[in-house]
C-alpha cells in the first residue's frame, strides 16, 4: 500500500505518466495506425518519405521495434507491479522512456540526412533501457519466473543492431536477418504469455473449468519454437536440408495448435475480448505451419508465411491484449464498447487478406494490401478513439495506476 503522502503525490501525477500501458499503448497504437497509411501511401507511389534507410526497411523496422516493442514495454512495465508487489516505472521515469522512444520514431521517419551513428544510437536506446527498469524489481524480491523477459528485451535489441548494421553494410541478409528473428522472438513471447492468461481468461470469462497445461505438449510447442529461433539466429537453418526444417516448423505448428484448440475457442464467441485472443494464438500454428510448406516447395514466400505471425498474430493479440489491460489496470469493469467487437474483427480481416488473399490471388495483391491496411488502420484508430479517455484520466477508484 502506498503512504497517504505517496498518494498526494500520484494524484498531482499527469494520468498519463502513472503506468507504463498508458503512454505506449496509447502511442504505440496511434503509430501502428500513422506508419501504416504512410507505408501503403509510400507503397502506391503517393508520397515519398524522408525515411533513414529506404521505405521497405523503415516499414519492417518500425512496425516491429517501433510499434510492437512500445505494446511489449508497456505490457511488462506494467505487469511487473504485480508481479512483483513495488510500484512499476511511473511519472519522470516513465516520461524519460516515453520521449526516447518518440525520439526513435522521428529519427527513423525524418533520417534521411542523418548520420546512421545517431539515428541508430538514438533508436537502439530504447529497449535496453526498458530491460532495466523491469530487470530491477524483478532482482530486489527475487522474482525469478518472469527474469527471463529481462534478456529478451536484450535479444530483441541485438536483432535491432543487426537490422542498423545491414543497413549501412548495405547487406540486405543481415537487415533480414535481425527483422525476422525479432519476429521469432516475439512469436515467442506471445506463446508463453498466451499459454498462461487465455485458458485463465476464459475459464473467468465463460464461467468454465480451466483447460490444465500439458506439460510435454507444451514443451514440445514452446521448445521446438525456441529451435526456429536458435536456428534461425546463427544461421544453422541455411545448412539443415529443407525437410528438416520444414519438421521443426510442423512439429511447433501442431503442438501449438493442440494447445490452442484445448482452449475452446467455441465457447468464447460471446465474449469478444476472449475470441480475440484466441484467433491471434491460432495465428501462430498457421503462420508456422505456412514457413513448413515454404520449406517444402510450395508457392509460399516468406513475406506471406512472415505475415501470419506479423499481420496475424502479433496484431490481433496486441489489440486483444490492449482493450483488455487497459480496463483492467485502469480499474474499469472488463466489458469493452461494442464497437471494439468491430475492431478485432476488423485487424483479423487485415490479416487474412494480406496472408490468404495475397497467396490465393497474387494477381491482385496490390488490392488486398491497399484493402488489409485500410482495415488494420480503421481497427487501431477505433481502439485509440475508445480508449482515449480512458488512457489520460485517473482510475475512477481513486488508487494509483
Amino acid at each position: 500500500m502506498l503512504q497517504i503522502t505517496d498518494l498526494q503525490v500520484e494524484q498531482k501525477m499527469w494520468p498519463l505518466l502513472r503506468q507504463a500501458f498508458r503512454p505506449m499503448f496509447l502511442l504505440g497504437a496511434s503509430f501502428s495506425a500513422i506508419a501504416m497509411l504512410l507505408w501503403i501511401l509510400a507503397l502506391a507511389g503517393t508520397i515519398s518519405l524522408p525515411v533513414y534507410g529506404n521505405v521497405l526497411v523503415w516499414h519492417a523496422h518500425e512496425m516491429i521495434f517501433g510499434f510492437v516493442a512500445a505494446i511489449v514495454v508497456g505490457f511488462l512495465l506494467t505487469a511487473v507491479q504485480n508481479w512483483t508487489g513495488m510500484r512499476a516505472t511511473h511519472g519522470r521515469a516513465l516520461g524519460i522512456l516515453t520521449t526516447v522512444w518518440l525520439l526513435g520514431r522521428l529519427a527513423l521517419l525524418f533520417g534521411a540526412n542523418l548520420p546512421a551513428w545517431l539515428v541508430a544510437g538514438i533508436d537502439l536506446l530504447f529497449l535496453p533501457l526498458s530491460a532495466i527498469l523491469l530487470a530491477v524489481p524483478l532482482i530486489k524480491v527475487k522474482q525469478q519466473r518472469n527474469l527471463f523477459f529481462v534478456p529478451v528485451l536484450f535479444l530483441l535489441t541485438f536483432c535491432n543492431a543487426l537490422m542498423h548494421y545491414g543497413l549501412v553494410s548495405e547487406r540486405f541478409d543481415i537487415q533480414q536477418l535481425g527483422s525476422q528473428n525479432a519476429v521469432w522472438l516475439v512469436a515467442l513471447l506471445m506463446a508463453i504469455v498466451g499459454g498462461r492468461v487465455i485458458p485463465m481468461f476464459t475459464a473467468n470469462g465463460t464461467m468454465t473449468t480451466k483447460a490444465e497445461p500439458i506439460v510435454w505438449l507444451d514443451r514440445i510447442g514452446l521448445g521446438s519454437l525456441w529451435l526456429v529461433f536458435i536456428l534461425n539466429i546463427t544461421l544453422f537453418s541455411a545448412q539443415l536440408p529443407d525437410v528438416v526444417m520444414a519438421a521443426i516448423y510442423a512439429i511447433s505448428a501442431i503442438a501449438l495448435g493442440i494447445r490452442c484448440f484445448r482452449w475452446r475457442i467455441w465457447i468464447t464467441l460471446r465474449v469478444p475480448l476472449l475470441w480475440s485472443l484466441h484467433i491471434a494464438y491460432w495465428f501462430i500454428p498457421l503462420g508456422l505451419a505456412l514457413f513448413a510448406l515454404r520449406e517444402l516447395g510450395f508457392n509460399i514466400s516468406n513475406s506471406i508465411a512472415l505475415h501470419a505471425i506479423t499481420a496475424g498474430a502479433m496484431g490481433n493479440m496486441i489489440l486483444a491484449m490492449i482493450a483488455r489491460v487497459s480496463l483492467g489496470h485502469s480499474g474499469r469493469p472488463l466489458q469493452p464498447k461494442a464497437i471494439m467487437s468491430l475492431a478485432f474483427l476488423l485487424v483479423a480481416v487485415a490479416a487474412l487478406s494480406r496472408v490468404l488473399l495475397t497467396w490465393l490471388v497474387p494477381e491482385l495483391s496490390m488490392s488486398w494490401f491497399m484493402f488489409s491496411a485500410a482495415a488494420w488502420i480503421l481497427a487501431y484508430l477505433i481502439y485509440v478513439v475508445v480508449y482515449l479517455p480512458i488512457l489520460i484520466t485517473p482510475r475512477p477508484d481513486g488508487r494509483p495506476g
